[in-house]
């Protein structure tokens, strides 16, 4: 039996950086509102960090929050410890992979399709997330060139070749 669809929403500048000190490193409202478009109604599975980044709970969307600290406990956070117990308690046949790094790279050997927004920037950060790999094939992209001062950026979606 074939689980859920997984799959990885990651904002990455050029040079990697996906984060500055618990924050995204640009403003980029086009980007949250794909966020929001590609995550909604679905499950998403997160790190403890990545939640506390949250300005709140994300409305149509549950959050289940991988940590390693069996005592950590928050409103609106479904708390599990494992990437199998995150997939069991989603239950559902999509489930969105919203960050961060450890994350990512916990579901990466797992996941389906990977939609990127590549931030075209070399950004100051203190989290990156190296390269996918080979396994990937580019499916879509949709480019935005840099205007009110924000940089430019594209949409991208990959699939698995496996």
């Amino acid at each position: 039996m074939k689980g859920p669809e997984i799959v990885l929403i990651v904002a990455r500048a050029d040079n990697g950086v996906i984060g500055r000190a618990g924050k995204l490193p640009w403003h980029l409202p086009a980007d949250l509102r794909h966020f929001k478009s590609l995550t909604q109604n679905t499950p998403m599975i997160m790190g403890r960090k990545t939640f506390d980044s949250l300005p709140g709970l994300l409305e149509g969307r549950r959050h289940i929050v991988v940590t390693r600290d069996t005592g950590w406990d928050e409103d609106g956070a479904e708390v599990v410890h494992t990437a199998e117990d995150a997939l069991r308690r989603a239950n559902a046949p999509h489930v969105s992979v919203i960050g961060g790094a450890e994350i990512y790279e916990l579901f990466l050997p797992r996941a389906d399709r990977i939609e990127l927004t590549e931030v075209h920037l070399d950004a100051e950060g203190d989290t990156v997330l190296d390269s996918f790999g080979k396994d990937w094939r580019e499916t879509r992209r949709e480019r935005h060139e840099a205007e009110n001062g924000r940089p430019a950026y594209s949409f991208v979606t990959l699939v698995r070749t496996r």
